[in-house]
């Protein structure tokens, strides 16, 4: 693109009235985004979804002073700005339906992020919910996923962080400008997701973080990541859009189980009835993908290399390549029920251990 094209993109894309819709209604009807600049009131007003608000605000905007405003924040910043038209634009995002036709980042993207899988779930997450995110993100992140989630309270942030001290990759995707961090609890975890990922946003600088930004924001999450999975959400919850956003999308959805009278996994059992897939661990998740995908993905940490309790290490050694039912392993090792079945949690959320119908049990190694 010319300099004066790639002006006009990131002019267009800072007015608060031009979402991607228009964006590329308007990009379309008069051939370039520079054509735009030189359209009059009557000829924007005739685009669909352009009123006279948007086409008052096209007209008073002068491209490249706009765009050289929002340079200049980058470079204070540390961001770099990328259109659709960029090779440094996220590939899953960019084939997605209506992608954000500007990205504002901060961090670094790098090739392994097409193998991305998006962790959300509800802001206040009950301790259940909390472990299943913290040892599903962990252990996606070692197999190699990049997890991708929206930088808020309650899951979104036991995502993130859970994939950090996993040694994984990251990518948080905000609802307001990159100026800003919302919620404000979260800095400290903004800036050490800088030095394993990247923090996105398509909304320029200064933007705060008004609600009706993060529906938008949801479907970037979506759109950045093959799959997308939900830990804990509530009946009407915004964790939804993202999931809905990625069946539209023809991404997987994964959803995992919770209490069938809990208010926190109303959202879980309703997409696992519309079709999402209901993911029990981590391995769950990885089989779902196609080939070319899986042997992308690393294999589980060799057993050997990992801290292992006692009684961890007991169950283990009864489990050789053939699957066993509880009640051999509790036999046979002489330890209450509750002690097996809490190391056979562990050893499966870690990805270690697989579960079969019938309460059978098998080792992935």
């Amino acid at each position: 693109m010319t300099t004066s094209e790639i002006d006009a993109y990131i002019a267009l894309n800072s007015l608060p009235a031009i979402g991607p819709s228009n964006f590329y209604n308007l990009r379309s009807r008069f051939g370039s985004c520079a054509a735009v600049f030189d359209a009059g009131g009557e000829s924007l007003n005739e685009v669909n979804g352009v009123g006279p608000k948007s086409a008052e605000q096209i007209m008073q905007c002068k491209p490249a002073e706009a765009a050289q405003r929002e340079r200049k924040r980058a470079e204070k910043e540390n961001v770099r700005i990328v259109t659709t038209m960029d090779d440094g634009y996220p590939k899953n995002l960019r084939a997605s339906h209506s992608p954000p036709p500007v990205l504002y980042i901060a961090g670094t993207l790098a090739d392994a992020d097409i193998i991305a899988l998006a962790i959300v779930g509800t802001r206040s997450p009950t301790p259940y919910g909390k472990i299943m995110g913290e040892n599903f993100a962990a252990t996606l992140a070692r197999r190699g996923f990049t997890i991708v989630s929206g930088l808020a309270r309650g899951i979104d942030t036991t995502a993130h962080r859970a994939a950090i001290e996993a040694g994984g990759r990251t990518i948080a995707v905000l609802g307001c400008g990159l100026d800003l961090c919302y919620p404000p609890e979260n800095h400290d975890l903004f800036k050490k997701i800088l030095s394993q990922g990247a923090v996105i946003s398509q909304f320029p600088f200064g933007t705060e973080p008004d609600k009706r930004n993060f529906p938008i924001r949801n479907r970037i999450i979506s759109g950045l990541s093959l799959g997308v999975l939900v830990v804990e959400a509530g009946e009407k919850s915004g964790t939804t859009i993202t999931a809905y956003g990625a069946l539209e999308e023809g991404r997987e959805v994964f959803a995992i189980p919770g209490r069938a009278d809990s208010p926190k996994s109303i959202g879980c059992h309703r997409l696992i009835q519309k079709g999402a897939k209901l993911v029990m661990s981590p391995e769950d998740v990885v089989v779902e993908f196609p080939p070319e995908v899986q042997v992308l993905t690393q294999k589980p940490g060799a057993v050997g290399t990992l801290d292992l309790s006692e009684n961890t290490q007991k169950v283990l050694a009864t489990l050789s390549g053939e699957e066993r039912h509880v009640d051999f392993i509790i036999n046979k090792l002489q330890l209450p029920p509750s002690v097996v079945l809490g190391v056979l949690l562990e050893l499966e959320l870690r990805g270690i251990v697989r579960q079969l119908p019938g309460k059978l049990f098998a080792r992935l190694e």
